[in-house]
């Protein structure tokens, strides 16, 4: 009887919140359903636990349960990633999705003029953007990476990345961010993501990596 439960619920979970990608184009099991089905097959699982008498009818009070809070999280997260993407769309900034991770791409270019580690002020309101997201999605912190192209001494691009790092921790606090939720680290050219033989690549890897991670524990 449990195992026929928490199967069709988790079936049918995950059947009824198939979405579609509006940047790809294919269906897909949003997080939220995810979210749901693992909440609802933890909860019919600890609900049958619970009651001896009935494990069947435990197990669905516990499904429910746990579906709703499971739900709750994805939901939580899925929009944060939307608002995020609609914000920065345009911007040259590139939103990624890794699970429950979301990792913003700031090219150099854009961000910093060349050699130097003050940003510019064209890209204030991006940076805005962010900081409005980050501040209304609290349930998360924020590591903030800066990355260089292999060009020239290896010692003062380990600086620079760090330096500029540091930049959009600092203005990303002026805006409100709290300083507990920051953490920054440069890479220097460690961590390419293009060919540093070709102009395209190093202009690539010249960035800073905003990754917007689960704060452990939380709530929704």
């Amino acid at each position: 009887m449990l195992k026929k439960v928490c199967s069709g619920l988790l079936l049918l979970g995950l059947l009824g919140c198939q979405t579609t990608d509006p940047y790809t184009g294919e269906s897909k099991t949003s997080n939220t359903a995810k979210g749901a089905g693992i909440g609802a097959l933890a909860g019919a699982v600890i609900g049958a636990a619970v009651d001896h008498d009935n494990r069947g009818k435990g197990a669905l009070i516990g499904a429910t349960v746990g579906a709703a809070a499971g739900g709750g999280w994805g939901y939580y997260r899925d929009k944060q990633e939307q608002q995020l993407r609609d914000e920065l769309a345009g911007s040259g900034v590139d939103v990624q999705r890794s699970g429950e991770n979301i990792k913003l791409i700031m090219p150099g270019n854009i961000t910093f003029r060349t050699g130097s580690a003050e940003i510019q002020a064209d890209f204030y309101d991006t940076l805005n953007s962010v900081a409005g997201s980050l501040k209304e999605f609290p349930e998360s912190n924020i590591r903030v990476t800066g990355h260089t192209d292999s060009t020239g001494d290896a010692m003062r691009n380990q600086i620079l990345s760090e330096q500029r790092a540091n930049s959009v921790a600092r203005y990303l606090q002026s805006q409100g961010v709290s300083s507990v939720r920051l953490q920054t680290n440069g890479y220097g050219a460690r961590y390419p993501i293009s060919d540093n033989a070709t102009e395209a690549g190093r202009q690539a890897n010249r960035r800073v990596e905003l990754e917007v991670l689960p704060v452990a524990g939380g709530q929704y």
